[in-house]
């Protein structure tokens, strides 16, 4: 898969200091990072911070990755990525995704029953009102919204989060790009590529029309395994989901997740650490030297990613390692 769209981009999401935050979004800017995604977790929330960030920038791309389909009726989502993307010049790219379980209900009072038939509703309905057409008939997510005196970009980019091999023959039917998180390269070579080009077939779309986007913690450290303790610490929650869960197992690291269960069903936090094992953590992420962080990049574009996106293992040098992976930007 080849998309028009493709490069390297980097998850920038506030952390204590948001003004720290945009300096970040302007030094990626300038060193010619393709995109730069804000998550939504519990914090600022990502749509809103997208608009701070297009204020301090002139060219990168400027996504959520991604914002949960039930924070919002696709009529409000429509409106508030309509006007990030008029403000920033055309340069807004949607990404959503389902959330989980836990978050949908205690966040936002509401339940996921049927994912991807959910989500395929709510992408369809966004589609539709970006297009100025009337949005399809939805029992979950009904909507007659159209925009009055305003006309938004009817192909603003809509990207899906996706782990299952359903919710990615979906992603391909009618999405633009795929977002994975946690996605091992032999997954998303084995799995996600073949999914989503099912999906593609289906529709009758050409391979071409897709981006495949992949987050890739990296940590440039002379201290790689600190850095590895880090990235352990900041698994935990990822581990505890279904959703990730499944797709760990069926990349092969069954025996970790059994043994994560084994330590936090005895209260034993740092045994279900450990279990996450060096070869779990080498095969997401890019931790140590400048080579092993170019070398993660590399091993995601080798398996089929079009857009490689690094993110920051918490407590390293992000800045450093944005500048040392701009090297690889052509």
């Amino acid at each position: 898969m080849n998309p028009a769209v493709a490069g390297i981009g980097a998850f920038i999401s506030p952390g204590k200091s948001l003004e720290r935050t945009l300096d970040r979004v302007k030094l990626a800017d300038g060193l010619g990072f393709d995109a730069a995604y804000a998550t939504h977790i519990a914090g600022r929330d990502s749509l809103t911070t997208l608009m701070a960030y297009a204020s301090v920038s002139e060219r990168i791309r400027l996504g959520t990755g991604v914002v949960p389909i039930f924070s919002r009726t696709p009529a409000t989502m429509a409106q508030t990525a309509a006007t990030i993307d008029e403000y920033s010049g055309g340069r807004m790219v949607l990404g959503i995704g389902v959330s989980h379980r836990v978050t949908v209900e205690n966040w936002h009072g509401q339940k996921i029953d049927k994912p991807v038939s959910q989500m395929r509703d709510y992408a369809l309905a966004l589609r539709a009102i970006f297009r100025g057409e009337d949005p399809p008939e939805s029992e979950r997510f009904p909507t007659k919204f159209k925009f009055m005196g305003y006309s938004a970009r009817p192909d603003l980019p809509i990207y899906i989060a996706a782990l299952s091999p359903n919710m990615l023959r979906l992603t391909g039917e009618i999405a633009d790009g795929v977002m994975l998180w946690l996605c091992c390269p032999s997954y998303i070579r084995d799995t996600v590529i073949p999914s989503v080009r099912e999906g593609l077939e289906r529709a009758g779309r050409s391979p071409e029309g897709i981006d495949v986007v992949a987050a890739v913690p990296v940590a440039l450290t002379e201290d790689p395994e600190e850095a590895r303790n880090r990235f352990r610490q900041d698994l935990i929650p990822y581990a505890s989901l279904p959703f990730y869960r499944t797709m760990l197992e069926a990349s092969g690291f069954g025996d970790e997740i059994a043994g994560f269960d084994e330590g936090m069903a005895a209260g034993d936090v740092e045994k279900a650490k450990a279990a996450l094992s060096d070869r779990m953590l080498d095969e997401l992420a890019g931790i140590g030297e400048k080579d092993a962080v170019h070398a993660a990049v590399r091993r995601y574009r080798d398996a089929g990613v079009t857009s490689p996106c690094i993110g920051a293992v918490p407590g390293t040098d992000y800045d450093s390692a944005l500048e040392a992976v701009a090297e690889l930007i052509a």
